[in-house]
């Protein structure tokens, strides 16, 4: 593994606007130029990744150069893809007349609150179980901080959820046994679907608290606002125990920058440097200058990767 990026597994998040999905790219090209095979993960719904290779980009991995691959993943398909599965699961486990019942309650509970999150979610378990062996380095672009400590805390707060679960499914099913079994366990297929769920998120969970195999990175500008609700990201993922290892401070203007008003801008960026320092003084930080162009082109994702090695 790369020194600097010593854990197979990364994700990367921040602000708004800050250039995540430039960031996350940049690190992408530097590790497969290393010969590294790397995929890199899209989960914010304003997809930059494509636009940034010039790719159409699917669910499923597209060669972007050598050594590198990238999906998007699009939460309206997971939902639906994941309701999809739920049903199949209950298939022969409801009586004929309430499975429509069964399943328009299914397709209200893909509208409400958090739905999105929890497919995708779903979806970012299966590409770490498995394509984690096809890959040296999985890279995750996400989206705004908050959409991404809601995703990342789902592991802690889905074990819970899934404990309860399993625990009422069992107090049923203890009931059956004694009073219409005869004291022969009874089988249920909802209850080996909890279980099995129950290990897959058990078994992410422990990758992602594993800081040899899970790193964190957020990427900020060197502005009031995104240091802020940095310190803040910061906090949060350690409640959960995932701890943030490398800041990337992005668009910092050159030094040669001129005229009074880039001066006086240069002068405030100078004090956020300075509180950036000593707010995170524990954290790896990487510094990224602001260039000329937009990054629009590999050429110019290989440049901004040389400030990532």
């Amino acid at each position: 593994m790369h020194r600097k990026w010593r854990q197979p597994i990364l994700f990367v998040g921040g602000k708004g606007g800050v250039g995540k999905s430039t960031s996350t790219s940049a690190i992408g090209c530097m590790l497969a130029d290393r010969g590294y095979r790397t995929l890199i993960v899209s989960t914010d719904p304003a997809h930059n990744l494509g636009h940034l290779f010039h790719r159409k980009m699917t669910g499923k991995p597209t060669k972007l150069k050598e050594n590198l691959y990238g999906l998007e993943i699009d939460p309206k398909e997971e939902v639906s893809h994941y309701l999809s599965s739920v049903k199949q699961n209950l298939k022969g486990l409801v009586h004929s007349h309430m499975v429509q019942e069964v399943h328009r309650q299914i397709d209200l509970a893909g509208a409400s609150p958090g739905s999105e999150e929890s497919a995708l979610f779903d979806r970012i378990v299966n590409i770490i179980l498995e394509e984690k062996n096809q890959y040296e380095y999985l890279l995750f672009d996400t989206a705004p901080t908050g959409h991404t400590i809601r995703l990342l805390s789902l592991p802690e707060l889905m074990g819970v959820w899934m404990d309860q679960m399993i625990k009422k499914r069992e107090k049923i099913n203890n009931s059956y046994t004694e009073l219409l079994n005869d004291g022969q366990a009874v089988d249920d297929p909802i209850y080996d679907v909890l279980q099995r769920r129950r290990v897959k998120f058990q078994q992410v969970r422990e990758i992602l608290l594993d800081s040899s195999k899970t790193g964190f990175v957020f990427v900020m500008n060197p502005e009031r606002l995104p240091i802020m609700e940095t310190k803040h990201a910061i906090q949060q993922l350690e409640q959960f125990d995932l701890p943030v290892e490398h800041l990337i401070v992005n668009k910092i203007l050159p030094d040669g920058a001129d005229g009074n008003f880039l001066l006086k801008r240069k002068e405030q960026e100078k004090k956020y440097l300075q509180e950036i320092e000593r707010t995170f003084k524990e954290k790896q930080l990487l510094y990224v200058p602001l260039l000329s162009q937009d990054v629009a082109s590999m050429d110019q994702l290989q440049e901004v990767s040389t400030f990532l090695q």
